[in-house]
């Protein structure tokens, strides 16, 4: 393995790692997860947190599978796990905004 190589996964397995973890905590809350930093969302305004959380987990896990197939991809070719890489994290931010979008409306109270 080149140290190309193993500077991709070095940066890429953490990263991926954080928004599954992101998707988890998402899964497994109490109260209603939140998607903007520094925003809240009031549990009275969901009306059912446990389907919510699961829906915004499923949500970061889906974007983090980007970031897990482009880890892979770069054991075999960086130059397409680049590409696979900036194409689903710029074409996924707006994919994240709509589907939060939806979440949210769907158990809004």
């Amino acid at each position: 393995m080149d140290t190309d190589t193993v500077i991709w996964l070095v940066i890429m397995i953490p990263v991926s790692a954080f928004f599954t973890g992101i998707g988890i905590y998402a899964w497994k809350r109490k109260k209603p997860m939140w998607f903007w930093s520094g925003s809240t969302v009031e549990e009275w305004e969901i009306t059912d947190i446990p389907a919510y959380n699961r829906a915004n987990g499923v949500m970061w896990l889906c974007y983090s599978a980007v970031f897990w197939v482009s880890a892979l991809l770069g054991l075999l070719k960086l130059e397409t796990a680049g590409i696979v890489l900036a194409v689903g994290c710029l074409g996924g931010i707006p994919v994240l905004v709509v589907a939060y979008n939806r979440i949210y409306k769907k158990y809004h109270f």
